[in-house]
């Protein structure tokens, strides 16, 4: 039987989501938890792939638990409080939940939204949660400019090189700026992202924000499809994945 798992973690302490040999991710800490707590070998599959030091405020994972053991059927209650008692403290499991057989994290989520937080000023109670600048950007500059990108749907310029995707076309449905206390957040919707694509978007709309780009120069990174022509990537502290969209009625069971 499959279950999806709905969590959030601060990704400080991980090498990102997926699990890699020898380094502490998410998934591998998350692995081990399920299986030692089911008493079976536990695979997970995730709603996409953070980078290291990436958070998540809002994130999906599915997993199959065999339903013709001689166990009970599985507590989904009691397993969520003892994963929640067992995981360290930068890990948070809401709920766990039986969905269809068919359900995938990845492939059935319909849009994600990323924010990325930046700051010109030292919050020495967000540390590792946003990314210092140190200019005073011009947010409504940054807003026209991210009205551009909402324009286009080829984001080549802003994916990571020599990856193995087979298409860099992105839907967004919304791309802007607010200000939120002592940092300025920048929140963008899409059915899907590029690797490293919100750290890059994110640090070449910046170099708007402080003249260093006109819009002008925006439609042409955008439309040389080069990465080399974009800015540069923004440090992972602070991007978070904040809400991962699904079509529940369709995935979950009735």
């Amino acid at each position: 039987m499959r279950y999806f798992i709905h969590l959030a973690y601060n990704g400080t302490n991980y090498c990102g989501w997926q699990t890699q040999p020898e380094l502490p991710t998410v998934q591998l800490t998350l692995e081990q938890a399920l299986t030692m707590l089911l008493r079976h070998p536990i695979a997970i599959v995730g709603c996409g792939r953070t980078d290291t030091g990436v958070h998540a405020s809002d994130f999906y994972a599915h997993f199959d638990y065999p339903d013709n053991t001689e166990a009970a059927p599985l507590d989904t209650g009691q397993l969520t409080f003892k994963l929640n008692s067992f995981l360290p403290a930068d890990i948070a499991i809401f709920s766990i939940f039986p969905v269809k057989d068919n359900a995938h994290a990845r492939f059935d989520a319909t849009a994600r939204t990323y924010q990325y937080h930046v700051s010109d000023r030292r919050l020495p109670f967000c540390q590792g949660l946003y990314s210092r600048i140190y200019f005073h950007p011009d947010i409504d500059l940054m807003n026209r400019a991210a009205e551009i990108l909402m324009e286009y749907d080829d984001f080549t310029s802003f994916a990571k090189l020599h990856t193995q995707v087979k298409t860099n076309i992105c839907h967004l449905t919304h791309a802007r700026w607010e200000t939120e206390d002592e940092q300025w957040v920048f929140t963008i919707r899409s059915n899907r992202f590029l690797r490293n694509m919100v750290r890059s978007v994110t640090g070449t709309l910046l170099d708007v924000g402080r003249g260093k780009l006109s819009l002008d120069g925006l439609r042409h990174i955008i439309e040389s499809k080069n990465r080399c022509s974009a800015g540069v990537s923004m440090p992972p502290q602070g991007l978070f994945l904040t809400k991962v969209e699904y079509p529940w009625d369709k995935i979950c069971n009735s």
